[in-house]
């Protein structure tokens, strides 16, 4: 007898008049069921009105068809198309995704997680973050795990292999800061990203070696801690602009930054770029379409989703997943000019 309104797979099997493991062969499509015992479990679905879940097929078959991805502040430009990324590559699979965010908060990020958990997630996906290593190395043992748009540290990094896929922060950093250079420019500004935050750290510290391989210093004055906002951008120039820091160009630390200088700029009557010039990081949709459009570093934020997807279906199936390493890339467009 059916036990309340809920239709268990013992039910099934009883009414079949098969075993729950012939019952969890035909949930998981197998091949190994004969043809009858096959139409007599599907007859008992029907008579019983039962409906195959994700959580079923999971009981049935120790799988419940689910990845939990782990990110941060939905909504945020870089971040969100990595899930892009990670939802492409998945389609086609079975596989779907469930999302929590961390909000770049560890004890949110650790309920978070604990949720996918409890919803028997076959593997997880955790972009950006601060969990400690520590925490990511006990978590991996229970589930496989795939770290992306994070760079753990250097002596975990082979162990890790295709498990954390990362761009590489300092070369963004150097690479936007040398383009600056090479425009001609020599008193410029950052803005830098949440001080904590691995990504702004290693930008800014690109930042400082390509100044210091032109030989050129770096005005602290001439930093402002900012938080990857637009509004940080904006208090960036209005802070420069009221001590009478002179400055020619600025590298925000992403793009938001960059259109809160725009702004602030453009309030005070400076002209981007024949004053002032200014690239950004992560070449979001609305950098193209900026007044001037924005020069800025592309991050293959979506390659780096597709990646990760790869990687986590490779190690549910027990294979070791590729390690590719990833770039930003130059998109030079209006914001930038030669120094005069």
């Amino acid at each position: 007898m059916v036990q309340g309104n809920r239709v268990t797979i013992d039910d099934i099997a009883r009414h079949a008049n098969v075993s729950k493991a012939t019952v969890s062969r035909v949930l998981n499509n197998s091949a190994a069921v004969t043809e009858s015992r096959r139409l007599a479990v599907l007859e008992a679905m029907g008579q019983l009105d039962f409906q195959p879940s994700s959580m079923a097929r999971a009981l049935a078959g120790g799988r419940s068809m689910t990845i939990g991805i782990l990110t941060q502040n939905l909504g945020t430009p870089a971040y969100d198309a990595i899930v892009r990324g990670i939802i492409k590559g998945l389609e086609g699979t079975g596989y779907s995704p469930i999302f929590v965010d961390g909000l770049f908060k560890k004890e949110t990020e650790h309920q978070s997680i604990g949720t996918l958990l409890g919803r028997q997630v076959d593997g997880l996906i955790l972009v950006g973050g601060d969990l400690p290593v520590e925490d990511l190395e006990g978590l991996r043992k229970r589930v496989p795990t795939v770290v992306v748009a994070r760079k753990l540290e250097d002596s975990r990094l082979e162990d890790w292999g295709g498990q954390c896929l990362f761009v590489d922060n300092f070369d963004i950093g150097y690479l936007a800061t040398n383009h600056l250079i090479d425009a001609g420019h020599r008193k410029i500004g950052h803005v830098k990203g949440i001080e904590t935050h691995e990504d702004a750290i290693f930008r800014y510290q690109g930042f400082c070696q390509a100044m210091s391989d032109a030989g050129l210093e770096v005005d602290p004055d001439l930093v402002y801690q900012g938080n990857f906002y637009g509004q940080s951008g904006i208090l960036a120039i209005e802070s420069w602009l009221m001590r009478g820091k002179n400055f020619t160009a600025v590298f925000a630390a992403n793009d938001l930054c960059a259109f809160g200088v725009r702004l602030a700029l453009y309030r005070r009557n400076i002209r981007v770029p024949d004053e002032v010039s200014i690239i950004g990081v992560d070449d979001q949709l609305e950098a193209a379409l900026m007044a001037p459009p924005l020069t800025t570093i592309r991050q293959p934020s979506h390659e780096m989703g597709s990646a990760a997807a790869e990687s986590i279906l490779k190690l549910i199936e027990g294979n070791v997943p590729p390690i590719k390493p990833f770039f930003g890339k130059l998109q030079n467009r209006e914001s930038v000019a030669m120094h005069r």
